[in-house]
């Protein structure tokens, strides 16, 4: 893992100045890296979160959300690895396995527009937009995925997913998400849109002209989003970035203070051990140095 730079600090409004106690609980969640090739080379969706948004207003992220419990519907007719193959990769029940890739369908297509499903276990919806009228309900909850995936008679494809990583917010925040990572390539025919409230603007584009914008400072990136792009840019193609064997290790960054500025640091920084578990780290410790 690359090691995070010293100019990642977090918007200082997104840390509460006393931080909760106890500390939040942590709320299941499901992050998606859409990719896709170009001659240019591979492209990630992102969209640029809504400024007024509690969480992460104003930050440019990947697609995902929490968990619903309707997404661990037994009855959804489900193809590729087993719930079972899932919770072991993730180190989680098979219950929440289930939840959690059901949970990263069911948010790419509420935020993205793109359906991982199809209507057998060999073939891929070409076209999403007839789904609209559902992609709505399911925003506001009127729907369930099963219910949608019933209806419409589509088979969720879990294979067309790729377990990628799991990050954990930090003790300091009062909203918390275990947030599983996964990648996803853009099915043919398909595309990306930017119809959902969440975000003020969408956009492809390949990371390192993402991790461009960020240091230029026409973007805003949380760590997990910028170690995942720094991954992604060391991928030339949607083939390479799927074909990784990667292990699933949970990171949690912790947070300290700089003068007026919250930095982050990751397991393995010599400075990740020495931060405390709370915000009242002195000016003149080692991190202000």
């Amino acid at each position: 893992m690359r090691e995070l730079p010293k100019e990642l600090a977090l918007p200082s409004g997104l840390v509460p100045p006393e931080p909760p106690d106890p500390p939040a609980t942590p709320k299941d969640a499901a992050t998606v890296m859409l990719v896709r090739d170009t001659a240019a080379g591979l492209e990630v969706f992102l969209q640029r979160r809504v400024m007024g948004m509690a969480f992460a207003g104003g930050m440019t992220v990947f697609p995902g959300g929490g968990v619903d419990p309707r997404d661990a519907d037994t009855s959804i007719s489900w193809h590729g690895p087993s719930p079972e193959w899932w919770a072991e990769r993730f180190s989680c029940d098979i219950g929440l396995a289930r939840a959690l890739v059901c949970a990263a369908v069911r948010e790419t297509f509420e935020e993205s527009g793109v359906l991982l499903a199809g209507p057998d276990e060999s073939s891929v919806v070409a076209d999403a937009r007839p789904f609209a009228a559902a992609r709505a309900q399911l925003v506001n909850r009127q729907l369930s995925l099963a219910g949608f995936l019933a209806e419409a008679g589509l088979v969720l494809r879990a294979d067309l997913l790729c377990p990628w990583s799991e990050w954990v917010t930090p003790v300091v925040e009062s909203r918390r998400f275990d947030a599983r990572f996964f990648l996803a390539r853009l099915p043919e025919g398909q595309r990306a849109d930017g119809d959902t409230s969440e975000a003020q603007d969408t956009r492809w584009q390949r990371p390192t002209e993402a991790l461009e914008d960020w240091k230029a400072g026409r973007s805003g990136l949380l760590p997990p989003t910028w170690t995942t792009l720094a991954e992604l840019e060391e991928c030339p193609t949607v083939a390479d970035a799927m074909s990784q064997d990667r292990v699933i290790t949970k990171l949690m960054p912790k947070v300290a203070r700089d003068g007026d500025i919250l930095r982050v640091v990751l397991p393995g920084d010599p400075l990740y051990d020495e931060s405390p578990a709370h915000l009242d780290a002195r000016p003149n410790d080692r991190l202000s140095r």
